[in-house]
């Protein structure tokens, strides 16, 4: 399986801590996931993204960039190659246009079963078919997804596009390839994804870990930041605004964030203004 880490805030925050210097941190997983990373950010409305094929931990370009990166969107992917070899067009995230994404886990049949991997790739529009440019299940998922969001939207790089939308057609896409996949052999398939248009962000959890945070237990910058306010930094929210989603397979590191497990099913996210939604496995 991979890794993800990502988060969506309220103000600029840097990724140095994430990436290399908290006691879990991407460059510590990537000891036992070491065929690739990627990172995606996004400065203003755009994103940029740098991919390698070395482990993480031993890259110098993924040190460098862990210590400048400054950005409200983040989407981070370190592989443990299943579908497809260990190559630059296989690592995470994948993009297409303001759309980044990235996966953790693999669809099952998908390399051993032609029928399979037909039927998976069929879910993709003809118009994205020339944009699929590695071997792996996930840049076709991605694709899959992007076309359910063109049905909904026609244009899916407007600004503003709404979360529950997006988050539904991100489900549906998953259920179609649960039920193309489940159909075959006795690996199961693992669908658990994170996607961002950098307003957007979307994290959905089908049989592999996905946790989330959006407050503090006790903010470190609480005398200094001037947004802070302890009934949304360090509380709860259910259904309002917060200053920060994170979203990762594994905690990099305990505290000071509160972490909850997504349900398997469940999906979460923010939308353009930070609004927190939750969509539970039968909504």
């Amino acid at each position: 399986m991979c890794r993800l880490y990502a988060f969506r805030t309220s103000l600029k925050s840097t990724v140095h801590r994430s990436l290399l210097a908290a006691e879990n941190a991407l460059a510590q997983q990537s000891r036992e996931h070491p065929d690739g990373w990627g990172i995606g950010y996004y400065v203003d409305e755009y994103p940029h993204l740098y991919r390698n094929t070395r482990q993480a931990l031993a890259d110098g370009l993924f040190g460098e960039l862990g210590s400048v990166v400054s950005t409200n969107t983040f989407l981070g992917h370190i592989r443990q190659a299943n579908v497809g070899p260990v190559s630059l067009l296989n690592c995470h995230p994948f993009q297409f246009g303001k759309w980044i994404f990235a996966h953790n886990g693999q669809i099952a049949g998908y390399n051993e079963n032609p029928d399979v991997r037909g039927r998976v790739r069929a879910l993709v529009a003809p118009r994205f078919h020339r944009n699929i440019l590695g071997d792996t299940d996930s840049e076709v998922y991605f694709y899959a997804f992007l076309t359910r969001l063109c049905a909904e939207f026609g244009d899916i790089h407007l600004p503003g596009l709404p979360f529950e939308p997006c988050a539904h057609a991100l489900r549906a896409t998953a259920r179609d390839i649960l039920a193309i996949s489940d159909a075959y052999g006795e690996t199961q398939t693992k669908l658990t994804c994170i996607a961002t248009n950098g307003n957007v962000m979307i994290g959905h959890r089908a049989r592999v870990a996905l946790n989330y945070s959006t407050y503090k237990s006790h903010c470190p910058e609480r005398h200094t930041c001037a947004l802070y306010k302890p009934g949304i930094c360090e509380a709860p929210v259910e259904n309002g605004i917060v200053r920060h989603l994170i979203l990762t397979s594994e905690l990099v590191a305990p505290e000071p964030n509160v972490w909850h497990e997504l349900e398997d099913g469940a999906t979460v996210g923010v939308d353009w203004g930070m609004h927190f939604r939750m969509l539970g496995p039968n909504d």
